[in-house]
């Protein structure tokens, strides 16, 4: 079995090796981690376009050298003209999934990086130039990039969605054909966006050259974002999740988010018996915590300023010790019809100085809404997607208010000094493989690199999926397969190293400044450290 990458200065890991190997020279020339998640970040949308784009959202947890948290929310609201009544007068009953009408919320992404990077120059003496750490990302646009697996699977898989949709066949598809893993496409009008960013800076997305050019496209196209909604969107800085568990203290993000969802498991699972004897105890508690769990982030968890309930009242203790009485060890409860999927990257970072960075960023569905913006080549998220056209519904779609996310970055402080970063993309999986890793490196002991290839499961749905079964990775044993369908489990067996598991990634910084990073071998990722 691999084992985790180590260094004593830093290290980056990324799903992508380019986007590790931009994140690492970063590094290496001096720059600190919040530095190196820009750039590597900007590289992962050009090398990872199916996953995510500048035209999607993303979230930041910041972990000083001094163990001081910043959470950044970047994630763009409903366009003013999306209103419920905008879709039911053109006669649909939900949002579309795809195209210019699901194109209905603001990118956050760019807004993020910007944050950041003040952030950066304010706090961690951040000194490199904008210029610099985009320009991997724009000559990797220019020159072109080659086409991996899991690129041309969802091109094959999703192609049937997407070819009408303006743009998206003028881009990846040559002769009409799908192209070869190892085949080059080369993305011209992202390369120019990046260096418009480089010239104009990144308020350009919003307000400038290149925020002329995405509203004149969405304009023709049909989607009800406008200048205006450009204009006055802003990331904000938020008071990160905590919860104090058996040997750390966990981070996450608020709502919109389903991190708390990600905490709340780990909470549940410290109030359970025999977690950790083997394999089918191991899985049947995670998975049943998973359900109880997500009883109430599809009740309550939405845009914070329409929720019901405050957050954090779901991660007072009592509270997680009354839920973790509704898990029974031996009976698995019915699986709710929950229907939550996205894609996703995870990235995480940590320099020479100490600092690390938990990252996420996403268009949600495979390739978004689809929509191919073509003065800009930027790939528009559907995010939006997840509201309801029902009045009735606690997630009822309203101008400027922001869409439920599965993304979200995790982080932890142990006792003993240890900083974790980690996370996965995997829509419904996230929170599942997030206390998954932790519980395998944290109270199994695993190797961190062990944590996150050993076989795993997701219950429900995830990008590209349309069953809520449990599936498992055929690398677990038959017995134990044969054991979690006695207590009730809808087992549906996957292939090894199943790309459905998502591809996370994780790295530890140690008190004596001792670096371990660790990539999903499901991935095409890299953990570089120096």
């Amino acid at each position: 079995m691999q084992s985790s990458k180590m260094s004593f200065k830093n290290m980056i890991v990324a799903p992508h090796h380019l986007a590790a190997k931009t994140g690492s020279d970063i590094l290496k020339e001096g720059g600190n981690a919040i530095e190196a998640m820009i750039a590597s970040a900007a590289m992962i949308s050009v090398v990872y376009p199916h996953m995510n784009s500048i035209g999607g959202d993303n979230f930041w947890l910041i972990s000083e050298k001094n163990n001081n948290i910043t959470a950044i929310d970047s994630c763009g609201g409903v366009a003013k003209n999306a209103s419920r009544d905008f879709y039911i007068n053109q006669g649909y009953k939900s949002i579309p999934a795809r195209g210019p009408l699901a194109a209905l919320t603001v990118p956050g992404a760019v807004a993020g990086w910007k944050a950041a990077y003040d952030f950066s120059v304010k706090n961690l003496g951040g000194k490199l130039p904008i210029s610099r750490l985009l320009y991997d990302a724009e000559q990797t646009a220019n020159e072109g990039v080659a086409v991996t697996n899991t690129l041309k699977n969802n091109l094959n898989s999703k192609l049937k969605q997407l070819i009408d949709i303006p743009g998206f066949k003028d881009v990846y598809l040559k002769n009409e054909k799908i192209p070869e893993l190892g085949d080059k496409i080369l993305f011209p009008a992202m390369s120019k966006t990046f260096s418009n960013l480089i010239k104009n800076g990144l308020d350009d997305f919003y307000s400038g050259e290149i925020s002329k050019d995405i509203i004149s496209d969405l304009k023709i196209l049909g989607s009800p974002l406008t200048e205006s909604d450009f204009i006055n969107y802003k990331s904000t800085f938020v008071k990160p999740l905590e919860l104090k568990v058996k040997g750390a203290k966990l981070f996450n993000l608020p709502p919109p988010t389903q991190g708390v969802a990600s905490i709340m498991i780990l909470g549940v699972l410290e109030n359970l018996n025999n977690v950790y004897d083997n394999d089918v105890s191991f899985i049947h508690n995670i998975v049943e915590a998973t359900k109880v769990v997500f009883k109430i982030r599809d009740k309550y968890i939405c845009d914070p300023k329409y929720m019901e309930k405050d957050v954090n009242d779901f991660l007072i203790n009592d509270f997680i010790k009354d839920l973790s009485k509704n898990v029974d060890p031996n009976i698995a409860m019915p699986w709710p019809d929950a229907a939550v999927g996205g894609d996703t990257v995870w990235l995480g970072a940590s320099d020479n100085y100490g600092n690390s960075v938990s990252f996420i960023q996403s268009i949600y569905w495979e390739f978004g809404s689809g929509l191919i913006l073509p003065k800009t080549g930027i790939t528009m998220q559907n995010r939006g997607v997840s509201f309801s056209l029902d009045k009735n519904h606690f997630n009822k779609l309203m101008p400027g208010r922001k869409p439920f996310h599965t993304i979200q970055p995790a982080l932890a402080h142990f006792d003993d000094g240890r900083v974790l970063s980690y996370g996965t993309m995997g829509g419904e999986g996230q929170p599942q493989t997030q206390a998954t890793i932790f519980s395998r490196y944290a109270y199994q002991n695993q190797n961190l690199q062990k944590a996150i290839n050993e076989p795993r499961w997701l219950l429900g749905k995830t990008w590209g999926d349309e069953t809520t079964s449990l599936k498992i990775e055929n690398r677990f044993s038959s017995e134990t397969i044969q054991k979690l369908k006695k207590t009730g489990h809808n087992i549906e067996i996957v292939d090894d190293f199943d790309e459905m598991m998502g591809h996370a990634g994780a790295i530890v910084r140690h008190s004596d400044n001792l670096v371990e990073g660790a990539f999903d071998q499901r991935s095409d990722g890299a953990a570089i450290g120096e």
